[in-house]
């Protein structure tokens, strides 16, 4: 099915501030301790372009190398942590007691996290059958790709690759799937094509996890490989980072790994490397 494009400015304005140094004063919330409650508190932390002095000037396959370089500077957390820090990272902005769902766009309340019907879980955006790295610290955990979602829709995407068309389903949103391909809901196919980026630039095979790298395949399997790169790539033109995705970022950045998703803070990257 195709997608209807949206007229947007980003990347013109991406590429014309890349070499700005801005300091930005975000909203972050502090990680609370494993198993406690989850509660919002206010502080300012400060984020600005020195973060990626490393990548300027740079392009293909020295921009994404140099972004590898950056990146792997992160704190890891244990996968029973991803619990409680799902539910900083995607609380609903409008139900601090809620955490918005990925593919669904439900609000559903943060307390329902499990394994049952009605409850949510974790959804490995880069599904963890490719590259079979499981949920070991690491990727299996790296909260960059890592979102809520209803239990019965994370069955249905399973480990499928990335592509448009399908049908819909229970609690779908607006995403859809078929036999070997998973299409997204409109408001967050950017999301996705942009964690898949990231792990495809964080995990290069160099610290004991595979090499995980995009293609333009919907048969992946077991292979350290997710598709399709066409395809994420015309979602991110057509669908740039939100407010909600920005947040979520400096999120992960200020309290827990301590690392950025660079094609949120740079969208006109993807088309540098890819």
């Amino acid at each position: 099915m195709p997608v209807t494009p949206m007229r947007r400015h980003w990347k013109s304005l991406a590429l014309a501030t890349s070499a700005v140094l801005v300091g930005l004063s975000v909203p972050a919330l502090t990680a609370p301790p494993a198993g406690a409650a989850t509660t919002a508190t206010s502080a300012t932390a400060a984020y600005d372009a020195s973060y990626y002095d490393g990548a300027t000037g740079k392009t293909g396959t020295a921009l994404k190398d140099a972004l590898n370089t950056i990146i792997s500077d992160q704190t890891k957390i244990s996968y029973s942590a991803v619990w409680n820090a799902l539910k900083v990272t995607d609380q609903d902005p409008n139900n601090s007691n809620n955490v918005i769902l990925l593919y669904s766009g439900i609000s559903r309340s943060k307390s329902l996290n499990g394994g049952d019907v009605g409850d949510w879980n974790r959804e490995h955006v880069w599904a963890k059958s490719h590259g079979d790295f499981g949920t070991a610290t690491g990727p299996g955990t790296d909260l960059h790709h890592l979102r809520p979602e209803d239990v019965q829709v994370n069955s249905i995407r399973s480990n499928k690759d990335f592509d448009n068309g399908g049908s819909s389903f229970t609690n779908s949103g607006g995403s859809l799937t078929d036999s070997n391909s998973f299409e997204p809901r409109d408001a967050v196919k950017g999301d996705v094509a942009r964690m898949i980026l990231y792990m495809a630039v964080r995990y290069e095979g160099t610290d004991g996890w595979p090499d995980l790298e995009p293609n333009d395949s919907v048969t992946n399997g077991s292979n350290p490989y997710h598709g399709r790169l066409s395809v994420l790539k015309q979602w991110h033109e057509q669908d740039p980072p939100s407010t909600f995705e920005k947040n979520r970022n400096d999120v992960i950045y200020n309290s827990y790994q301590h690392n950025r998703n660079p094609f949120i803070d740079h969208p006109e990257w993807v088309e540098s490397i890819w």
